[in-house]
């Protein structure tokens, strides 16, 4: 392992000296490689494939298998990223079922970190993920797998009852042993609250530029998004343009991109408050 591998303690660090940390989806080996240069420190192999990737409306039809071929095909090329892997729906309805899914994740997808969607009920199956040594992400507010219980895609945690929910899942989730936290469509006062209550970094996405970083849909940065794009995301390749050289777009401008939302994450420009749903 490269001295300059991002681990989890590499991501306790970045908190520890509030350095913002840029994570963004991937899903294969070409852009493993684009995003690493371009300074991304976590890659998350999304099941918001099935969405970007395959076309369907919801990420629920993604499988175990696709989920391991990809994240195969992401950690073929990165070096240095912490790549993490989605454990797609229902592959975590038990503890044993999400000991078997992240084993086949970690071991033939090569991911080094697994991330679950939900609170309570899922501590025990956090706990026993880490007394395994499987790194576990937590994921709260808006739960992308839960839409239909949630009614769609809505803002999180504006109740005053919801808000205190979430913390105290994020308080119990993190004693079960989880590394890290992503909050997805919550109002920013509660992202930046928590991230200043919890040990373990919180990663945002539409929830407030107060988070320990920051994470985007790679489809949402380079405008490729299927359909509307949400509107906490931000086109980064819109401000790039092919240079007079002949240089193709995907040499001079995609990196570009990467780099330009990396380089935002990094100074607090980005997420504006355009991008928070509270």
């Amino acid at each position: 392992m490269s001295a300059r591998t991002i681990t989890t303690a590499s991501l306790l660090a970045f908190k520890q000296r509030t350095e913002p940390i840029a994570c963004l989806t991937c899903y294969d080996a070409a852009f493993a490689q684009v995003l690493e240069r371009a300074g991304v420190e976590v890659l998350l192999v999304g099941d918001s494939l099935g969405m970007v990737v395959q076309g369907q409306p919801t990420t629920l039809s993604v499988t175990l298998e696709q989920m391991v071929y990809h994240s195969r095909c992401v950690t073929r090329t990165a070096e240095r990223s912490l790549v993490i892997a989605d454990m797609p729906f229902m592959s975590y309805a038990t503890p044993e079922r999400a000991v078997e899914a992240a084993a086949r994740l970690m071991g033939e997808g090569g991911a080094a970190m697994v991330k679950l969607e939900g609170g309570a009920p899922l501590v025990d199956t956090v706990a026993r993920l880490t007394a395994f040594g499987a790194p576990v992400c937590a994921h709260l507010g808006l739960l992308p797998q839960s839409v239909h219980q949630l009614g769609g895609y809505r803002v999180q945690g504006r109740e005053a009852a919801d808000a205190e929910r979430i913390e105290a899942d994020a308080l119990r989730l993190q004693d079960a042993g989880a590394s890290l936290l992503v909050l997805e469509c919550v109002p920013r006062a509660l992202a930046e609250a928590l991230s200043k209550r919890l040990r373990i970094p919180v990663i945002g996405i539409g929830s407030g530029n107060a988070c320990d970083g920051q994470v985007l849909v790679l489809h949402d940065v380079l405008g490729l998004t299927p359909g509307k794009a949400p509107r906490f995301s931000k086109n980064f390749l819109a401000a790039e343009s092919a240079p007079a050289t002949g240089e193709t777009v995907s040499a001079c401008c995609i990196e570009a991109a990467i780099k330009g939302y990396v380089a935002a994450v990094k100074s607090g420009a980005f997420p504006a408050p355009e991008h928070s749903l509270a």
